[in-house]
């Protein structure tokens, strides 16, 4: 998730539209045939925090996890509210018009996706970081996948960049608002699109409905 800081209002909304969806009947089953590790992109319904995300990267992707089959079915790996484990029709209902984009480690890397995996468990129950922080006490999506890539491998995947880098001009009355002061230029973030990008991944499937 990403660039951007944004209002704890905005927050909540975001995390009310998630727990909506557990009161809601369980959705269809998605039809892509995933494989473990499998990335997985997804643009959120409408909302200042979603907006901003996808408005400073110029990126569809607001929202990103990592594919992980359990004994009972396929769940995303993902930093939304707590870092949890979300079946992945649930997921895919989540997503503005049920779209989603699925990328693949490219071989030479997926020996490390059972230690990819392993290491992201390790992040369970983190808070959502809000303000797009590069530390570990709370996680924000891209990070989350970031930093499992990186325990696993010890290499870096994808780009990480500076919010100034960004265009976070036209979202700067929510990100003062978060931060109470002036847009912090200097801070290090790493967003879905750059996880898109990555030169460790290859794009599977665009950002489609089933």
């Amino acid at each position: 998730m990403r660039k951007i800081v944004l209002s704890l209002h905005s927050l909540v909304l975001l995390l009310a539209l998630t727990l909506l969806g557990c009161h809601q009947s369980a959705p269809p089953a998605p039809k892509f045939a995933f494989q473990e590790g499998d990335i997985l992109f997804q643009s959120l319904p409408h909302e200042p925090l979603v907006d901003a995300i996808e408005g400073c990267t110029h990126s569809p992707y607001s929202h990103c996890g990592i594919a992980h089959q359990t004994p009972a079915g396929w769940v995303v790996i993902e930093a939304i509210g707590p870092v949890k484990e979300t079946p992945i029709a649930r997921w895919i209902a989540q997503s503005r018009d049920s779209r989603y984009a699925v990328a693949r480690l490219r071989a030479e890397y997926r020996t490390r996706i059972p230690a990819m995996i392993a290491a992201a468990q390790t992040f369970a129950g983190r808070p959502y970081d809000i303000k797009y922080e590069f530390d570990d006490g709370k996680i924000y999506c891209a990070e989350l996948v970031f930093k499992a890539f990186k325990l696993a491998t010890g290499g870096e995947l994808g780009r990480v960049q500076k919010l100034g880098d960004l265009d976070w001009q036209p979202w700067r009355q929510v990100i003062e608002a978060i931060e109470k002061g002036p847009p912090p230029l200097d801070r290090a973030m790493f967003t879905p699109r750059a996880v898109a990008e990555a030169t460790q991944l290859e794009l599977i499937r665009p950002l489609s409905a089933d």
